[in-house]
């Protein structure tokens, strides 16, 4: 099941935004359609998205510890 939170544009600005927290990020295009989830470090996540990958969008919820970023990835 996709995050019920608002997308936020994949830029700088977004990732330098992030907590440095666990959690689970999903990536979408630019009209907000899902590309793809992934669980980890969101400021290495996004950041590495942002470089290398084809999302335009972002949204996040985060996680208390890098196995329950894991756990809301199988959850979905």
């Amino acid at each position: 099941m996709a995050l019920r939170k608002a997308w936020k544009d994949l830029d700088r600005s977004t990732v330098g935004s992030a907590p440095d927290a666990y959690g689970l990020v999903e990536y979408g295009d630019g009209e907000g359609n899902l590309l793809g989830a992934d669980a980890g470090f969101l400021p290495d996540l996004l950041r590495e998205e942002l470089a290398y990958g084809d999302a335009e969008k972002v949204r996040w919820e985060r996680a208390q510890s890098k196995d329950h970023a894991e756990r809301l990835l199988d959850e979905r």
